[in-house]
């Protein structure tokens, strides 16, 4: 085998189902491991001992850390103007999420500030953000329209996004959240803006080649399953992918939509009865759990992962990064989230943020996974075992990232 790099001297945390029935090891790993890259994609992996006879360019020991997978946040809306810490004031003050929304603030008061933010205004502050993730070890991100909510500005932030995976050193997928909340300028007449954005932006979206997913906010205080059917029969006449905002604040039916529509995931569901859990697991909807969002509401209903567990419904775990409802920039910490606040195994959140996180996106065959084929995306840890990434909140543990091959700089 010719390769561009080897790596050894290492313990491989694979992620990978293939590797976890070899033996039965947690975490797919491999106590001493080698990885041959080329082409920016693995050549090979496994035991040391069983390295093939190869050519190597050049060879990384890497001190006997734990290599895993490049973490992949799953649901982030990382581009925004402002912020919204006077709401977060508004909340420990006793006010509700939906009396803050309904009064004008919320969504729309980001809506307000990235309206009035430049491109390169809007990249500079997301870069920022971008900085947490990748020192958590992410090598993947999906990003998020839905604070612009008119044409020009949903266009700017799902172009800055673009730009983000151009020039920013992580793999990006982006969503177009049209439907996230109703402008202020359509609030007499909330049908002509799900006009505008069905049958307006979105193509113009797509058009530009954007997008490539298509994501809504399906909840009483923001769009109906109605409405959300119609901009889901618009992406699937386009051929993209759909994602939901699902029963975050009651069980509305959004995880049944989601399935209905085979979406790649219904996300946040903490209000998802058995019957939506059932209609997912049917459709291979993936439960996306954001432990950030439920943490800065002081949520009390968690997310129904007996019934997933129960049912075989994957979950994937993600920040949510964003200005209101979860300023969250670690993965790391949305895995410990995950674990303390919903009680999700340690192995279970590391394969919510890598391999299930992956298949949200579509992308199990690229990324998510240490196994031949996938791309070389990898973050090595200074740890002893592979439940410190679930431990440890707010202990830097990262030593390395690479990218397609690449290590950062």
């Amino acid at each position: 085998m010719i390769a561009d790099r080897l790596l050894i001297d290492c313990r491989l945390a694979t992620m990978a189902p293939a590797f976890a029935g070899m033996g039965g090891e947690a975490y797919g790993a491999i106590e001493e491991g080698a990885i041959l890259i080329r082409d920016g994609r693995i050549l090979w992996v496994g035991a040391r001992g069983a390295l093939p006879a190869h050519e190597a360019a050049e060879t990384d020991r890497l001190g006997g850390r734990w290599v895993t997978p490049g973490l992949v946040d799953c649901h982030t809306h990382l581009v925004f103007g402002g912020d919204r810490s006077g709401e977060f004031e508004q909340r420990l003050g006793g006010a509700t999420y939906e009396e803050i929304a309904r009064a004008g603030g919320g969504i729309v008061s980001s809506v307000a500030a990235t309206r009035a933010a430049s491109e390169d205004q809007l990249y500079a502050s997301a870069l920022g953000r971008l900085a947490g993730l990748k020192a958590t070890g992410v090598t993947t991100v999906e990003i998020k329209s839905g604070y612009g909510l008119d044409r020009e500005t949903e266009l700017k932030m799902l172009r800055v996004a673009r730009r983000i995976g151009r020039e920013a050193g992580v793999r990006v997928r982006t969503s177009y959240l049209g439907l996230h909340a109703v402008p202020p300028e359509w609030k007499a007449d909330r049908g002509r803006y799900v006009d505008l954005a069905v049958d307006d932006i979105l193509p113009a979206a797509h058009a530009e080649g954007l997008v490539d997913a298509v994501d809504a906010y399906c909840e009483p205080i923001a769009f109906s399953t109605g409405e959300v059917g119609r901009l889901f029969d618009k992406a699937r006449a386009l051929g993209l992918p759909v994602k939901l905002h699902a029963d975050q604040l009651s069980d509305g039916g959004g995880a049944a939509l989601a399935a209905k529509y085979g979406a790649l995931s219904a996300d946040h569901i903490e209000h998802t009865g058995e019957a939506g859990v059932r209609a997912m697991a049917g459709a291979g909807v993936v439960a996306v759990l954001l432990p950030g969002a439920y943490l800065m509401l002081r949520e009390t209903t968690p997310p129904p992962i007996a019934l997933l567990r129960r049912h075989g419904v994957a979950m994937a775990v993600a920040t949510d990064c964003n200005p209101g409802t979860s300023p969250l920039a670690s993965m790391t910490a949305a895995i410990n989230l995950a674990c303390v606040q919903f009680r999700l195994t340690p192995e279970e959140a590391l394969a919510g943020g890598t391999r299930i996180a992956a298949k949200a996106l579509g992308l199990e065959a690229e990324i998510g996974a240490i196994e031949a084929g996938k791309a070389a995306d990898l973050a090595v840890w200074d740890i002893e075992r592979p439940a410190e990434l679930a431990y440890w909140l707010g202990k830097p543990l990262l030593a390395r990232r690479m990218v397609g091959g690449r290590w950062d700089a």
